[in-house]
C-alpha cells in the first residue's frame, strides 16, 4: 500500500499509521548516516594524527638510527650516544614480564571463571580485579617500590632488572586475568557438559577442550597487556631505572633503564641532536613492540588453526 505524504489521512487511520511509520523510518535513516559520517570521520582524523606523528618520527630518526647507535652506550655527545643499555633493559624487563604475567595472570582468570563459586570472597575478588585495572600506573611504582626494593631487596637485588619485571607483571595482572575470563566465557557451555558426559573431569574438560578454544582470545589480551608494559615510564622512574650495563654476572639482580626513559631524558634535553636521537630510539621501540606482537600473533593464529 502507497501513501502519499501530501495527503491528509484521519488520526488513527491506517494511512495515517503508515504515514507516521515512513516519518519514523526516514528520521531513524537521518540519524544513522550522521553518526555513520562522525563515525567515519573520528577513524580519519585519528588514522591522519598518527600517519603524521609517525612520519615526523621517521623524518627525524631515521638519519641518526645505524649500527653504532644500536650498539653504542647513552653519552653526553648526542653523536657517540647510543641505546644498546636501554635496548638490553627493556629485553630483560619484557622476558621477566611475560615469565612471570602470563601463567600467573591465565591462572587467576581460569579459576575464578571455571572452577571458583559464587560467593562473597569471589565477588570481593572481582570488584577488586576490576578496581586495579583502572588504577594509574605510577601507584603500582610505589608499590613496588616498597615490596620489591625494600622489603624483598635480598631476592630481587634492589633496583634491578627483576625488580622492574615484577613491577610491571603487578600492572598488566588485571587486564590478562579479565580477558582470560571473557575469552572463557565465550566458549559455548556444551563443550562443557559434553565432557562432563563422558566422564571427565573439570580439570581435564578445561585443560583439553575449553583453554585450547579460548586461547585465540586469552592471547589477544596478552598483546594488549604487554604492549601496555613496553611504554609505561612512572612505575619504573618510581623504583629507580636509571642505568643498566648489559651481561652483567648480577643477571636479573643488574640496575637497569629501559627504552622509554632513555627516550624521556633525550626528548629533556636542550640541543636538537638528542631530539634527533630520541626519534631514533622511539622507532627502535617500535620495532621491538612490533616484532613482540608478532610473536604473540603468530602463536594465536596457530591456536586458531588447531581448533579450526
Amino acid at each position: 500500500m502507497t501513501v502519499n505524504p501530501a495527503q491528509d489521512y484521519p488520526k488513527g487511520s491506517v494511512g495515517d499509521r503508515l504515514h507516521n511509520f515512513n516519518q519514523d523510518l526516514t528520521g531513524r535513516y537521518r540519524k544513522d548516516a550522521i553518526f555513520q559520517a562522525l563515525a567515519w570521520s573520528s577513524v580519519a582524523i585519528a588514522l591522519l594524527v598518527l600517519t603524521w606523528l609517525l612520519a615526523d618520527i621517521l623524518i627525524d630518526g631515521i638519519p641518526t638510527l645505524n649500527w653504532n647507535f644500536i650498539v653504542s652506550f647513552p653519552s653526553r655527545r648526542p653523536e657517540e650516544a647510543g641505546i644498546i643499555a636501554a635496548l638490553s633493559g627493556t629485553i630483560w624487563v619484557m622476558v621477566v614480564v611475560a615469565v612471570v604475567s602470563f601463567p600467573v595472570g591465565v591462572g587467576a582468570g581460569i579459576f575464578l571463571e571455571e572452577f571458583s563459586g559464587d560467593n562473597w570472597f569471589t565477588r570481593f575478588i572481582e570488584i577488586n580485579i576490576s578496581n586495579l585495572a583502572g588504577v594509574p600506573s605510577i601507584i603500582y611504582g610505589l608499590l613496588g617500590l616498597a615490596a620489591f626494593v625494600y622489603l624483598l631487596q635480598p631476592i630481587t637485588g634492589g633496583r634491578s632488572v627483576l625488580t622492574g619485571g615484577l613491577t610491571l607483571a603487578l600492572l598488566i595482572l588485571p587486564i590478562i586475568i579479565v580477558a582470560t575470563r571473557e575469552a572463557l566465557r565465550a566458549i559455548p557451555n556444551s563443550i562443557r557438559l559434553a565432557g562432563f558426559a563422558l566422564g571427565a573431569t573439570r580439570w581435564q574438560v578445561v585443560w583439553s577442550h575449553v583453554l585450547p578454544a579460548a586461547m585465540p582470545g586469552v592471547l589477544t589480551g596478552v598483546i594488549l597487556a604487554l604492549s601496555r608494559a613496553i611504554g609505561e615510564t612512572a612505575p619504573l622512574i618510581a623504583i629507580g631505572a636509571l642505568t643498566f650495563i648489559p651481561f652483567t654476572p648480577e643477571g636479573l639482580q643488574s640496575p637497569f633503564t629501559v627504552l622509554p626513559i632513555q627516550i624521556y631524558n633525550w626528548v629533556s634535553r636542550p640541543q636538537d641532536e638528542f631530539h634527533s636521537i630520541a626519534a631514533s630510539g622511539i622507532i627502535v621501540l617500535l620495532v621491538v613492540l612490533l616484532g613482540m606482537n608478532g610473536i604473540a600473533i603468530y602463536l594465536r593464529n596457530r591456536f586458531q588453526k588447531t581448533n579450526l
